[in-house]
């Protein structure tokens, strides 16, 4: 009876680890692939984490809940981020004790948070969402198929680049005719021009907006750096201002402030009315993001069109 009763417990127990273990097991495994690698993520993930704004505005997009985000620099057009919402360091630098204290189910970064995928794979599943600057259109539309596809959202993502390719045309059809264009950034009473491969590159590249120059050396921060005496010479068009002292929160309007002078005054954007001040957040924070493109493409569309 001793043995029977053994071999009878020892079969539950077995079963029941089954059981319990019967989710993972049969979970579908999804193999993403990524600019750092590949990642394995097991089933549909729960709870998310992410320490990159443009990612969050992705997930934010497809409805998909965000669990942990980045301390600091939250868009405002994004909206309230979720009260409850852990925050998991800055975008630069990631509180990994609380990211793994989390045990959440999966972990996003890109570009600014980009370095911590070394740290943050051996704690749990990290995906590398970085776009390159040159393509952001067609990088951000790849992100968007990657989370749908780990999300099971295939057909929202789908139904949302179809939505920005229309967009794009829609800006591009604009743009015809309406001359060059530069994208300036303004940056502590600095002038900078930004170039096709910075991040707002679409203007030129996916929108069809010539450059006014023939060649930028594109600087991340403050772009290549120029004076009011060359903007006058170069004398563009239209002119799309990123002001980055706003995107960062440091001094909201700063860069009408700067521009309104006689040396841009001449110019033929300033005397014809056509700058367009572009979010600020959207473009120096976020990016890429999704909802903050699409905005960013409304405001150049409002001005082609104004």
């Amino acid at each position: 009876m001793t043995s029977l009763f053994r071999t009878s417990s020892l079969a539950a127990v077995l079963i029941a680890g089954t059981m319990a273990l019967a989710p993972a097991a049969f979970a579908q495994d999804k193999v993403i692939t990524h600019p750092q690698g590949e990642t394995t993520i097991s089933g549909v993930p729960a709870k998310v984490l992410t320490q990159d704004w443009a990612v969050y505005d992705d997930l934010v997009a497809l409805g998909v809940p965000v669990a942990g985000v980045p301390s600091s620099n939250a868009p405002t057009y994004l909206g309230a981020i979720a009260a409850d919402a852990e925050q998991i360091g800055s975008l630069f630098e990631p509180d990994f004790e609380a990211i793994a204290a989390s045990e959440s189910d999966v972990y996003f970064v890109a570009a600014r948070s980009a370095s911590a995928f070394e740290t943050a794979k051996d704690i749990l599943p990290t995906v590398d969402l970085s776009v390159n600057n040159g393509s952001i259109i067609d990088g951000l539309k790849a992100n968007m198929v990657t989370l749908g596809t780990i999300f099971g959202l295939e057909d929202k993502a789908a139904e949302l680049n179809a939505a920005l390719d229309a967009k794009v045309a829609e800006v591009k059809a604009a743009a015809e005719g309406k001359g060059n264009a530069l994208v300036i950034v303004t940056n502590a009473s600095k002038l900078g021009v930004y170039g096709p491969d910075s991040r707002v590159s679409w203007v030129y590249n996916e929108a069809g907006m010539a450059s006014a120059l023939d060649s930028v050396k594109d600087g991340d921060h403050g772009g290549d750096a120029v004076s009011f005496e060359f903007l006058l010479e170069v004398n563009p068009d239209w002119v799309f201002v990123v002001d980055r002292d706003a995107g960062t929160g440091e001094n909201a309007g700063a860069a009408a402030a700067l521009l309104d002078n006689e040396l841009f005054n001449q110019t033929t954007a300033a005397k014809e009315g056509q700058i367009v001040y572009l979010d600020s957040q959207a473009s120096y924070i976020s990016m890429h993001g999704y909802q903050g493109v699409m905005l960013l493409l409304d405001q150049v569309l409002a001005g082609l069109n104004g």
